[in-house]
């Protein structure tokens, strides 16, 4: 796609410097939403102004089609680079139409790995971020019994985050989420920044619950 000269100004203007998230969010209110815009820079399958286009996009342009291709799109990316432009996406454009948002629930087995952290990541939003939980928990917890161990990693840790989450803000399911954790041993002895939450289940959930007591 040949980009107009604005689009080119703003690849230039993300490319230069090392830029921080905050700079990126603070650029997207700036421009608000412009759908075509997004496509621009998306196209140049680069990740800074990939990630600049997922706060830009406008989710009532987003076909499923075209979700699909994001998603693929996203692939290509490397495993850090991929989840920050998944994550943002779903943040800032799945969750904020409610068309899109009934599209995530459907995700579960989706064959892109990609649609699949959405969906687990969408469960786990459900919980933190105050809202009902919908009443799956105990058809999700059956779900990461079978399948967290053997995941793809973008998926593995949205699938872990997600139980977490169900431990953290579901007393009844807690023992059990607990339970996953040690069997698996996921994330046990990942090395984790000062004041941050460790993704190891036992922990993530002692920690998580003690700050809620």
């Amino acid at each position: 796609m040949a980009l107009t000269p604005r689009a080119k100004k703003l690849v230039a203007e993300v490319k230069k410097g090392n830029l921080k998230l905050g700079d990126f969010k603070q650029l997207g209110k700036e421009i608000k939403k412009d759908h075509d815009l997004a496509l621009e820079l998306w196209s140049t399958g680069e990740f800074n102004p990939r990630l600049l286009a997922t706060l830009i996009f406008d989710p009532k342009r987003l076909a499923e089609s075209v979700i699909d291709q994001l998603a693929s799109d996203m692939l290509r990316h490397e495993l850090v680079e991929r989840n920050q432009l998944a994550d943002w996406l779903l943040a800032n454009q799945l969750t904020k139409d409610k068309k899109l948002a009934s599209l995530i629930p459907t995700w579960e087995k989706a064959a892109s790995p990609i649609l699949r952290r959405w969906f687990w990541y969408h469960q786990a939003r459900l919980r933190w971020t105050g809202q009902a939980p919908p009443g799956n928990s105990a058809a999700l917890l059956e779900s990461l019994e079978k399948n967290l161990a053997k995941a793809e990693p973008e998926v593995q840790w949205a699938m872990n985050f997600c139980a977490g989450q169900i431990g953290v803000h579901e007393p009844p399911f807690r023992s059990r989420c607990i339970k996953l954790g040690e069997k698996l041993g996921l994330y046990k002895d990942e090395r984790v920044p000062k004041n941050c939450t460790p993704s190891y289940l036992p922990e993530f959930i002692r920690i998580e619950v003690a700050k809620r007591e």
